[in-house]
């Protein structure tokens, strides 16, 4: 929806004024139709009772998505039993079951567009921002109706504007970047509000980098992260042979944003989340040489194929520590297939690494990955809280693929830059 040169609008706003099929200003509270509904083998679960209270059948069975990804394959009775229930509705209602790995990727793989609206009931959900799509994580009951209506009450969030100026240095890569905005603005240092990305450095971008930033954004407290759609889209849509026409929408010269924050990038180091907070960020030089017992290589945040790079460039001609769980788990099938045609996968076999199949994996503690009471684990996932991969005794530090690679080379927490200066 275009908007009046007297009233200029966010992005965001644009996106939702066009899905309420009226202008909304900052604040309102608004009925959106909804472009796409994610749930997955939780909290899918946890909408069928409330669905079942307000509709027999689902408003359209080609916009909702469920995917086994949490604990698949089932590692358990219960989570067996849980699969089971969802089959069950999915059959019912004539929904597709998608298991090809997590959601929020494979969503930007194969589905989501620029400009549309995402309701996922996960957390996570921001991950496609990185593609130009309004993507917001809502709750399991929201979810339930949505199913039912297509649509969904929300408020129009604020939005900062985050602008990212310069180039990368050596070593250094987007999850280093939100890290350190993590670091300043906190874990609740955005609730509620829309994190949108601009400036010189996100042109540079791809797309895949885009889905980390945004991806992340749910940890200090967003409702969602967004990079405006552009020529790096298209680029990715075509790449992905999905590519159709859309409209590349900005936030308007005087919008109203909460705030602005500049930082220049070529300042940023290799960076780390200590243990337990994603804002306990520091330099890895500050804490190299910490003894590590496992390395996860996966999630939604940093296990595309542009990370098993990264992560293959560091560790070739390398080996694993001795001892060190050293685990690997592409994002989607995409991924692994990717990764098994550039011989990624065989030679981190060769090097001892645990070869896990697409999905959540070791990310949420319960299964492929569980951290017992003296594990420290450097993982490339987007939670650090204490108990978030298995005992509450365990320690987890947040990094970059090049630090996780680097890193499991040495047994310890280790500066990439050393590997990359060749």
């Amino acid at each position: 929806m275009p908007s009046n040169s007297s009233n200029p609008q966010t992005l965001a706003q644009k996106i939702l004024s066009a899905h309420a099929s009226r202008p909304l200003s900052i604040g309102d509270l608004a009925v959106i139709n909804v472009d796409y509904i994610l749930a997955h083998d939780t909290t899918c679960a946890w909408a069928i009772e409330p669905f079942h209270q307000i509709a027999k059948k689902v408003f359209d069975p080609k916009k909702i998505f469920i995917f086994f990804d949490h604990a698949y394959p089932a590692p358990s009775v219960q989570a067996a039993g849980l699969h089971s229930l969802i089959r069950n509705f999915a059959n019912e209602q004539g929904l597709n079951i998608i298991t090809d790995g997590v959601c929020h990727q494979v969503m930007t793989e194969r589905f989501t567009e620029p400009n549309k609206v995402l309701l996922g009931a996960d957390s996570h959900t921001p991950t496609g921002g990185g593609i130009g799509a309004m993507c917001m994580g809502f709750g399991s009951t929201d979810a339930a109706v949505a199913m039912a209506t297509g649509k969904v009450w929300a408020r129009v969030p604020e939005t900062i504007q985050i602008r990212l100026e310069n180039k990368l240095g050596l070593g250094v890569y987007p999850k280093d970047v939100i890290l350190s905005i993590a670091k300043d603005l906190s874990a609740e240092g955005a609730n509620y509000k829309v994190v949108e990305f601009a400036g010189s450095a996100i042109d540079q971008f791809d797309v895949p980098s885009r889905m980390t930033l945004c991806n992340m954004c749910a940890e200090i407290g967003a409702k969602t992260g967004i990079v405006p759609a552009d020529k790096r889209t298209e680029e990715y849509l075509r790449r992905q042979n999905r590519y159709r026409p859309f409209e590349q929408l900005r936030s308007d010269s005087g919008a109203q944003f909460a705030d602005v924050f500049t930082y220049d990038i070529s300042k940023v180091e290799p960076t780390l989340a200590c243990p337990p907070d994603i804002d306990r960020d520091v330099p890895v030089s500050q804490v190299e040489g910490t003894p590590i017992t496992q390395v996860f290589l996966g999630s939604c945040t940093n296990c595309r194929i542009e990370d098993m790079e990264v992560a293959h460039r560091i560790l070739k001609g390398h080996k694993i520590s001795p001892g060190l769980k050293f685990i690997v788990t592409p994002a989607s099938r995409q991924v692994y297939e990717q990764a098994l045609e550039r011989g990624y996968l065989a030679e981190f076999s060769r090097l001892g690494a645990i070869i896990a199949p697409p999905g959540c994996g070791a990310c949420l503690g319960r299964h492929m990955g569980v951290l017992d009471d003296n594990d420290v684990c450097v993982s490339t996932s987007n939670r650090n809280f204490t108990g978030r991969m298995g005992s509450p005794k365990a320690k987890i530090y947040l990094a970059s693929p090049a630090t996780a690679a680097a890193s499991a080379i040495e047994g310890k927490i280790a500066d990439p830059r050393k590997y990359l200066r060749n």
